[in-house]
Protein backbone atom coordinates (compact mmCIF):
# COMPACT_ATOMS: atom_id res chain seq x y z
CA UNK A 1 0.00 0.00 0.00
CA UNK A 2 1.35 3.40 -0.99
CA UNK A 3 1.49 5.90 1.88
CA UNK A 4 3.72 8.91 1.09
CA UNK A 5 5.72 10.19 4.06
CA UNK A 6 5.28 13.85 3.08
CA UNK A 7 1.53 13.76 3.80
CA UNK A 8 -0.58 13.67 6.94
CA UNK A 9 -3.63 11.43 7.30
CA UNK A 10 -6.92 10.96 9.12
CA UNK A 11 -8.53 7.79 10.44
CA UNK A 12 -11.24 8.32 7.79
CA UNK A 13 -8.68 7.61 5.01
CA UNK A 14 -8.13 11.19 3.89
CA UNK A 15 -4.69 12.63 3.15
CA UNK A 16 -3.62 16.24 3.70
CA UNK A 17 -0.67 18.06 2.14
CA UNK A 18 0.43 21.48 3.38
CA UNK A 19 1.32 23.75 0.46
CA UNK A 20 3.96 26.51 0.55
CA UNK A 21 1.43 29.27 1.35
CA UNK A 22 -0.24 27.25 4.12
CA UNK A 23 -3.19 26.07 2.04
CA UNK A 24 -4.08 22.43 2.60
CA UNK A 25 -4.68 20.06 -0.30
CA UNK A 26 -7.00 17.14 0.49
CA UNK A 27 -7.60 13.77 -1.15
CA UNK A 28 -8.40 10.16 -0.34
CA UNK A 29 -5.77 7.52 0.30
CA UNK A 30 -4.72 4.57 -1.80
CA UNK A 31 -6.35 2.33 0.80
CA UNK A 32 -9.66 4.20 0.49
CA UNK A 33 -9.79 4.11 -3.31
CA UNK A 34 -8.85 0.43 -3.28
CA UNK A 35 -11.65 -0.38 -0.82
CA UNK A 36 -14.17 1.61 -2.86
CA UNK A 37 -13.28 0.01 -6.18
CA UNK A 38 -13.93 1.76 -9.49
CA UNK A 39 -14.99 5.32 -8.63
CA UNK A 40 -17.78 6.62 -10.89
CA UNK A 41 -18.98 9.83 -9.18
CA UNK A 42 -17.53 12.49 -6.89
CA UNK A 43 -19.42 15.38 -5.26
CA UNK A 44 -17.16 17.98 -3.66
CA UNK A 45 -17.91 20.81 -1.23
CA UNK A 46 -18.59 24.25 -2.71
CA UNK A 47 -15.83 26.86 -2.81
CA UNK A 48 -16.10 29.19 0.22
CA UNK A 49 -18.11 26.62 2.18
CA UNK A 50 -17.23 25.92 5.80
CA UNK A 51 -16.35 22.31 6.56
CA UNK A 52 -16.22 20.68 9.96
CA UNK A 53 -13.63 18.10 10.99
CA UNK A 54 -14.92 14.53 10.93
CA UNK A 55 -18.14 15.59 9.18
CA UNK A 56 -19.29 14.72 5.67
CA UNK A 57 -18.45 17.41 3.12
CA UNK A 58 -18.94 15.46 -0.10
CA UNK A 59 -19.60 12.03 -1.53
CA UNK A 60 -17.69 9.42 -3.48
CA UNK A 61 -19.55 6.67 -5.33
CA UNK A 62 -18.10 3.56 -6.85
CA UNK A 63 -19.60 0.63 -8.69
CA UNK A 64 -19.77 -1.13 -5.28
CA UNK A 65 -20.87 1.53 -2.81
CA UNK A 66 -21.26 5.19 -1.88
CA UNK A 67 -19.17 6.78 0.84
CA UNK A 68 -19.11 10.17 2.51
CA UNK A 69 -16.04 12.33 2.00
CA UNK A 70 -15.04 13.35 5.52
CA UNK A 71 -13.42 16.75 6.15
CA UNK A 72 -10.03 16.37 7.82
CA UNK A 73 -10.19 19.68 9.72
CA UNK A 74 -12.40 22.68 10.43
CA UNK A 75 -11.90 25.26 7.72
CA UNK A 76 -12.98 26.94 4.51
CA UNK A 77 -12.82 25.38 1.05
CA UNK A 78 -10.72 27.54 -1.27
CA UNK A 79 -10.61 25.38 -4.44
CA UNK A 80 -12.01 22.16 -5.87
CA UNK A 81 -10.49 19.86 -8.47
CA UNK A 82 -13.14 19.88 -11.20
CA UNK A 83 -11.02 17.46 -13.25
CA UNK A 84 -11.80 14.62 -10.81
CA UNK A 85 -15.50 15.51 -10.88
CA UNK A 86 -15.43 15.16 -14.67
CA UNK A 87 -13.20 12.05 -14.61
CA UNK A 88 -13.47 10.38 -11.19
CA UNK A 89 -11.42 7.38 -12.34
CA UNK A 90 -8.34 9.62 -11.91
CA UNK A 91 -8.58 8.94 -8.18
CA UNK A 92 -8.23 5.21 -8.81
CA UNK A 93 -5.28 5.77 -11.14
CA UNK A 94 -3.30 7.94 -8.68
CA UNK A 95 -5.07 9.01 -5.48
CA UNK A 96 -2.17 11.22 -4.39
CA UNK A 97 -2.06 13.22 -7.64
CA UNK A 98 -5.86 13.42 -8.01
CA UNK A 99 -6.52 15.79 -5.12
CA UNK A 100 -10.14 16.64 -4.29
CA UNK A 101 -10.19 20.11 -2.72
CA UNK A 102 -8.06 22.74 -1.04
CA UNK A 103 -8.84 24.51 2.20
CA UNK A 104 -7.55 26.82 4.88
CA UNK A 105 -7.54 25.73 8.50
CA UNK A 106 -6.15 26.90 11.80
CA UNK A 107 -2.66 25.50 12.43
CA UNK A 108 -3.72 24.33 15.90
CA UNK A 109 -6.39 22.06 14.37
CA UNK A 110 -3.74 20.06 12.53
CA UNK A 111 -2.61 18.32 15.72
CA UNK A 112 -5.24 15.61 15.13
CA UNK A 113 -3.64 14.47 11.86
CA UNK A 114 -1.40 11.41 11.89
CA UNK A 115 1.82 10.57 10.04
CA UNK A 116 2.30 7.89 7.39
CA UNK A 117 3.48 5.20 9.81
CA UNK A 118 0.52 5.68 12.16
CA UNK A 119 -1.85 5.68 9.19
CA UNK A 120 -0.40 2.44 7.84
CA UNK A 121 -0.93 0.79 11.23
CA UNK A 122 -4.52 2.12 11.32
CA UNK A 123 -5.31 0.95 7.77
CA UNK A 124 -3.87 -2.51 8.47
CA UNK A 125 -6.01 -2.99 11.60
Amino acid sequence: MSTPDNLQYTASHVWVRTEAGGTLTVGITHHAQEALGDIVFIALPAIASQVQANQACGQIESVKTASDLIAPLNGVVTAVNSAVVDSPEQVNADPYAAWLFQMTADTADRAGLIDAQAYQQHAAA
